[in-house]
């Protein structure tokens, strides 16, 4: 026997049969109707270890509440959004004016490539005079400075920030707040809204340790909303449904500035 017919029996040996590995999941579509009345088709990755693949309660619910506040926290506002997703937040806030939008997300390949997406498939609802959106990958807690690349000459922060149910990545809320702390503008009106549902309800007060360090890092919080939800997301999940279905909503601002 040839070394060639014996590498050919090897190869064989080790190769996995047909159907041997599931197919990958494909990208699966959310449809939204804004307060605005604009519609999106939003596009969902099919499958992601960084939770990319869902619309998030928490997306949704900060969505509504930038309608609802539009004048204060988008018209004509930079804003960042951190753990972006699909990035409702992000195009429904360059929709309702805002003047520069930059979408994020990990860095992964798949995350970065289906925001670009989402951006191009919401032009046509974009408004003529359309404020800027870059789509950017970031890893928390990392040089802002390619975050604030995009900001006009001159700025050095963001006037809104948007943390759409991050809080359940318990490892990651020190980097959050140091993400905050680099890329929220020094200036009273500046916000950082972070909104979050106790997937895990049995972590509620891990969830919430994030403001304890957000407070320690200089930020004042408050409360602006707490909304249930019809339905939870995760029917099978275990814990309290109650706060399964509730989206609370913060707002952190500086409380160190000199007025």
């Amino acid at each position: 026997m040839s070394s060639d017919d014996e590498a050919l029996i090897d190869s064989a040996i080790f190769q996995e049969p047909p159907g041997y590995y599931p197919p990958p999941k494909l990208a699966t579509f959310e449809s939204r109707i804004l307060q605005s009345g604009e519609g999106l088709r939003l596009r969902l990755v099919g499958h992601n270890p960084l939770w990319g693949h869902h619309l998030w309660n928490g997306a949704q619910v900060v969505t509504d509440y930038l309608y609802d506040h539009k004048e204060s926290l988008v018209r004509g506002r930079d804003i960042l959004e951190l753990g972006a997703g699909a990035g409702l937040p992000s195009i429904a806030a360059a929709i309702w004016g805002a003047k520069n939008v930059v979408m994020t997300d990990y860095p992964d390949e798949d995350l970065v490539e289906n925001m670009m997406i989402n951006v191009d498939a919401a032009t046509d609802v974009f408004p003529s005079s359309s404020s800027i959106i870059a789509v950017q990958g970031h890893v928390w807690g990392a040089d802002a400075e390619p975050l604030l690349a995009n900001l006009p000459s001159g700025r050095r922060g963001f006037d809104t920030l948007v943390l759409a149910d991050l809080l359940f990545n318990h490892s990651q809320h020190a980097a959050l707040v140091s993400t905050i702390q680099a890329t929220l503008s020094r200036s009273p009106d500046a916000k950082a809204l972070v909104f979050f549902t106790p997937y895990t309800p049995w972590k509620f007060d891990i969830d919430m340790a994030f403001f304890d360090l957000a407070r320690l890092g200089g930020f004042e919080v408050n409360q602006v909303v707490k909304r249930i939800m019809d339905k939870v997301m995760f029917k099978d999940d275990r814990g309290d449904e109650l706060l399964r279905r509730t989206v609370f909503g913060y707002e952190l601002s500086w409380n160190d500035l000199d007025v």
